[in-house]
């Protein structure tokens, strides 16, 4: 049976460890914006083997688990390098850098959405590459796309359980340390389950604002 006081008692302890959950969200995410377009830039590079290269990697990374890729930086890595990464870390960088794969497809979308004639413009006023992308296409790709990007946020927020496996302190382990001192299961894990819902809601409804925002101004 579910027990309010129980539930009162956990809560402090699962909404600390939110902060966590959110807070290396927050920090992939950013490793997966910049990693993302190094990557849609790479990809897109007419030196072919730069191209063939990137490609390869964001293949490989996309049919490779999440669960694996944290576990060789965390466990693996150590034992073949020496050295060893905390577990936050391991997870941003894990977190971000598989991603990070997904992003760079986004961001080449927004890149192909640009006009060709934008780029035709860049040329015929003797822009550097670097000022044609800094002053033109990246001005004008990046918007559309935001709403993708924000969703890839909320599927990020929703992948940090996986996290646990390294020993990140997030909300799933706490919930898993409370229920190995308590045998009680059915609060914190119903009280993970529905901070999670209310996160990803309150995440989707600022996407969806934000979508309609940029659809507004670019019907002006």
């Amino acid at each position: 049976m579910w027990d309010w006081k129980y539930v009162f008692e956990i809560l402090p302890q699962l909404l600390s460890a939110l902060k966590m959950t959110v807070w290396v969200t927050l920090c992939a995410f950013v490793v997966a914006l910049i990693i993302g377009l190094l990557l849609a830039f790479a990809a897109r590079s007419t030196f072919k083997p730069l191209s063939l290269i990137t490609k390869g990697i964001i293949e490989f990374i996309r049919n490779t688990p999440l669960l694996v890729q944290v576990f060789f930086l965390y466990y693996s890595l150590p034992l073949l390098t020496g050295i060893s990464i905390p577990a936050f870390y391991a997870g941003v960088i894990g977190l971000g850098l598989h991603y990070s794969t997904y992003l760079s497809e986004v961001y080449r979308s927004g890149i192909e959405g640009v006009p060709k004639g934008q780029w035709e413009a860049a040329t015929a006023l003797n822009y550097t590459k670097s000022q044609t992308w800094r002053s033109i296409i990246l001005p004008q790709a990046v918007p559309p796309i935001i709403p993708v990007l924000g969703n890839y946020l909320i599927v990020m927020f929703k992948e940090t359980p996986i996290l646990c496996a390294i020993t990140l302190v997030e909300m799933m382990l706490t919930a898993k340390n409370i229920v190995s001192q308590s045998f009680r299961a059915f609060e914190p894990y119903t009280l993970v389950g529905i901070l999670f819902l209310i996160i990803s809601y309150i995440a989707s409804l600022l996407v969806q604002r934000l979508e309609k925002r940029l659809n507004l101004q670019r019907g002006k």
